[in-house]
């Protein structure tokens, strides 16, 4: 409801990205009035050219947008990743994960971030009880008793029970909350760039351990691959401003022939790299959810898993509380959501950081340590089938979406 200038609704989202439209969509499809206020022209992300970024979304996180009504309109876009192969530089011994050992389903998809923004926004525009306020900025946010009110720049105000910042790894509005953070930087930068490549790659993902940092080949739809590769800062510098022809032959030399020729299909692209952790999730009438709360190291590919199933937790909260008729937006709601999510992203934390720095190196003890231990958990089936369904998404105390059942 508006009333001069003034919106009225249950939940108020900070930040028009994957996990705060995902969010929205969520909440709105099971009857809540939301209000997502986007610092994007949402015509302009519509219309953009293919930028190179792409998500692993785990088979947990299928389910969930699966459940959101979403992923239909991703499906034909989405690469399933039937088998992993992790190596350590030019070690024989190597780990290999298959999918049709934990079932049917793939490990995992490969889908462009725009086609994922599409589909996020073509359910946003059909859910009735869904504003989508764009391109707008979020000023602050101010507590009130039994609700919390967001200031626009444009001099609107957005009254709601509860806000959600969703505003990314720099939130302004986690700062103004005094939320403070750990943060840590790598020394590392991720390049990031698609090629097209000659022979088809059988939905096999690739996880190359070099001196550097990881080398990710991630399949894609069209015979395309994705590139991740994490150098050391200053090299990376020095590998952007390589002229093309330069810059493919670093890339063919780490890549290998195995898929035959390779041909760029879309820009390149340069990030620092660095983990960010906020020391608590939730302040009065306020929830983090993805990367305000929580930015990790791309290794794993599970930057947007772990904010997916933010979502998940935080919408199933707050659905229930308010099919009871209560108040959404109290302390012991938020404190059960930062229980629910702080142990799940403590631990993928420490995997993606342990891996990077222990794998990082050529240290020949450590090298040989750590090929001896790809050797081994790759005869251990048991082990395996554990390690694959953690990558899943699929173990764990998990929210009703996750498990692919309704909110």
């Amino acid at each position: 409801m508006t009333v001069d200038g003034q919106i009225t609704t249950d939940v108020a989202i900070a930040g028009g990205g994957l996990v705060g439209l995902s969010l929205g969509v969520a909440l709105a499809r099971a009857g809540l009035d939301v209000v997502v206020m986007d610092g994007e022209d949402p015509e302009r992300t519509r219309a953009a050219a293919f930028d190179g970024r792409v998500c692993s979304i785990a088979f947990g996180s299928k389910r969930v947008l699966d459940g959101i009504g979403v992923w239909d309109a991703m499906a034909a876009e989405a690469e399933p990743i039937l088998e992993i192969r992790v190596t350590d530089q030019n070690a024989p011994l190597f780990l290999h994960y298959d999918h049709r050992d934990v079932g049917d389903n793939p490990l995992g998809w490969i889908v462009e971030n725009r086609v994922t923004r599409i589909a996020l926004l073509d359910a946003a525009a059909a859910c009735p009880n869904l504003r989508h306020l764009a391109p707008v900025s979020v000023l602050e946010l101010t507590p009130a008793g039994e609700h919390i009110e967001a200031k626009l720049a444009d001099g609107r105000r957005v009254s709601a029970r509860l806000a959600v910042a969703a505003d990314g790894r720099r939130s302004r509005l986690r700062q103004a909350a005094g939320i403070h953070t750990v943060d840590w930087s790598y020394d590392q930068n991720g390049i990031v760039c698609t090629v097209a490549h000659e022979r088809p790659h059988r939905g096999i993902a690739q996880e190359r351990f070099l001196p550097a940092g990881p080398f990710a080949i991630l399949p894609m739809t069209r015979d395309r691959a994705s590139i991740v590769w994490t150098e050391k800062s200053a090299d990376a510098a020095h590998l952007m401003a390589l002229p093309d022809d330069g810059f493919q032959a670093e890339l063919e030399a780490r890549f290998g022939d195995y898929l035959g020729e390779l041909e760029f299909a879309g820009p390149r692209w340069s990030y620092p790299l660095g983990l960010t952790h906020a020391n608590h999730y939730a302040a009065t009438r306020l929830a983090l959810a993805g990367d305000a709360a929580h930015a990790i190291h791309p290794l794993a590919g599970q930057g947007f898993n772990l904010g997916v199933r933010d979502v998940a937790v935080l919408a199933e909260l707050i659905v229930d509380r308010a099919r009871l008729g209560l108040d959404i937006g109290t302390p012991d709601l938020l404190a059960h959501y930062e229980r629910w999510r702080r142990f799940d992203t403590m631990s993928l934390i420490a995997v993606t950081d342990g891996l990077n720095r222990l794998f990082s190196n050529d240290i020949a003890p450590l090298r040989l340590a750590r090929d001896l231990g790809l050797a081994a958990v790759n005869r251990m089936p048991r082990v395996k089938r554990l390690f694959m369904r953690h990558a899943m998404g699929a173990v764990g105390e998990l929210p009703r979406l996750a498990r692919g059942e309704p909110l």
